[in-house]
């Protein structure tokens, strides 16, 4: 997995969050952009800087102003550690911060978590986090608008942009197509999205928002890499087939697609696992 940071400190002892190891975070608070140029079309708006992972504030096609905001990352990011395979965390207390982001990538406000609405690593790698804030009100504060979660499925071939709110980077590439399952460790992902190879996503870049380039919309969520070359182990995933084939890419990078989550919220932003089209994991 792109690791978040702190298990980067101490990647080759403890089960991982995803790619490359990071070695040291930077101040966030004073930090000028490092590449805020990367893509023309996208820029950093939106997005946030956890602890030790990349985020983006989110709405679902049908949220309203007076929702309370949506934060997403992985569930690899969550604060009380790694989800254990099966395992799916709703309504869970919480009180973590988010650095907001300006379209430039200067820090310009912190938001805060009321709850964890829901985090799991089983068929895919998300946790979402509603906010004490609403959509109005950060932007009337801060001038930024939410990413809109598209509802379809990623297209092969799209261009698209990961923007990572901890490193203020943004890698750029393409979908290069997608995976049936995605195993590592003791997880495994469905339909996961692989990138071109241009997209060499880092430590700390796990929860970036990954944005179709056309739409502007968010279609999937940055998670993983194969590191090292090898097969099926923890940061090195590999992609089995609908046969059972195992194939393994040294150095490329993925994501979860999103799309499936817009289903399973109704109004207000509540979280509603029983909706007849929901199909993420239930606890």
């Amino acid at each position: 997995m792109n690791k978040p940071l702190a298990a980067a400190l101490s990647a080759l002892a403890i089960v991982g969050a995803g790619a490359v190891p990071a070695a040291a975070a930077p101040d966030h608070a004073s930090a000028a952009p490092a590449h805020a140029s990367a893509a023309q079309s996208v820029d950093f708006a939106g997005t946030v800087s956890l602890s030790n992972c990349s985020g983006s504030v989110v709405r679902l096609p049908a949220s309203q102003d007076d929702d309370p905001a949506l934060v997403l990352t992985n569930g690899h990011c969550l604060e009380t550690g790694f989800p254990e395979p099966g395992e799916v965390i709703v309504d869970q207390p919480s009180s973590r911060s988010f650095g907001l982001l300006s379209s430039s990538g200067w820090r310009i406000g912190t938001l805060r978590a009321s709850k964890v609405a829901y985090s799991t690593m089983t068929d895919t790698d998300v946790t979402i986090y509603q906010l004490t804030r609403t959509y109005a009100q950060i932007r009337n504060r801060y001038g930024i608008d939410a990413l809109t979660l598209s509802d379809t499925h990623p297209v092969a071939g799209t261009p698209i942009a990961v923007v990572s709110g901890y490193w203020r980077n943004i890698y750029n590439c393409s979908v290069d197509g997608f995976v049936y399952r995605l195993k590592e460790g003791g997880w495994t992902w469905k339909d996961s999205v692989r990138y071109t190879s241009a997209c060499d996503t880092i430590g700390g870049t796990s929860g970036s928002p990954v944005i179709d380039k056309t739409t502007g919309q968010v279609v999937a969520v940055n998670n993983t890499g194969n590191e090292d070359g090898e097969t099926c182990t923890v940061n090195n995933p590999c992609e089995v087939d609908e046969n059972g084939t195992v194939t393994v890419r040294e150095g490329i990078n993925y994501a979860e697609e999103t799309y499936l989550i817009p289903d399973c919220f109704g109004l207000d932003n509540k979280l509603d696992l029983g909706r007849s089209d929901c199909v993420l994991p239930k606890p």
